[in-house]
């Protein structure tokens, strides 16, 4: 018996039927009905699961996004990997995972820059800084967890741009930065480390 599809998977259907129109037309609200209808709902459809229109469903393909990392991860996870390559591989696999749509990442980004949508691009980001650390096993609660995640969310900014400019197949210029800017964030943590034990 086919599980039953829930609000989750309805979006993420969308998305994926609207992925290949994207880089021609962009991400609008006519996309996302078009899409409704290629998954043989109504126009309606679209409205119901993103409400709030194009932000809503590019708040989706970034979740989407996520899970598709955390899952691969969890596939291929290694104990006794170091916290630092748990971070650089989830980075790495989540660029792995959007390369088929690089351009509808880039369009996404060019909607995320305008100054009215940055708190909520802000609040993804974070969101995606969070659910890194989480799986690499990180459990504080304290002001450490929002350092932590802020430091992160500047190194993923940064990293998409690499990435976005980054035209070979294996991705070895962000791969290099990604683990560049992982190893500054490290070498400050340990000189806030000895700051705070002085």
């Amino acid at each position: 018996m086919a599980r039953k599809k829930n609000h989750i998977d309805m979006r993420d259907e969308l998305i994926e039927a609207a992925l290949p129109h994207v880089p021609f037309e962009g991400w609008t609200t006519d996309i996302l009905e078009k899409a409704a209808l290629a998954c043989g709902y109504d126009t309606a459809m679209a409205t119901a699961l993103f409400p709030g229109g194009v932000g809503d469903a590019l708040d989706a393909f970034a979740d989407r996004t996520d899970r598709a990392m955390l899952t691969q991860i969890k596939q291929s996870a290694d104990a006794d990997m170091r916290i630092r390559d748990h971070i650089h591989k989830a980075i790495m696999t989540r660029f792995e995972i959007l390369q088929p749509h690089r351009e509808a990442e880039r369009l996404a980004l060019a909607y995320w820059v305008l100054p009215h949508h940055a708190p909520r691009a802000t609040k993804i980001v974070w969101r995606t800084a969070d659910r890194i650390w989480k799986q690499a096993g990180d459990t504080a609660t304290d002001y450490n967890r929002y350092t932590k995640r802020g430091l992160l969310s500047g190194i993923l900014g940064a990293a998409t741009l690499a990435w976005l400019n980054d035209n070979n197949a294996d991705m070895h210029i962000t791969d290099a930065f990604v683990a560049r800017r992982i190893e500054n964030v490290m070498q400050l943590g340990r000189v806030l480390g000895r700051m705070k034990k002085a």
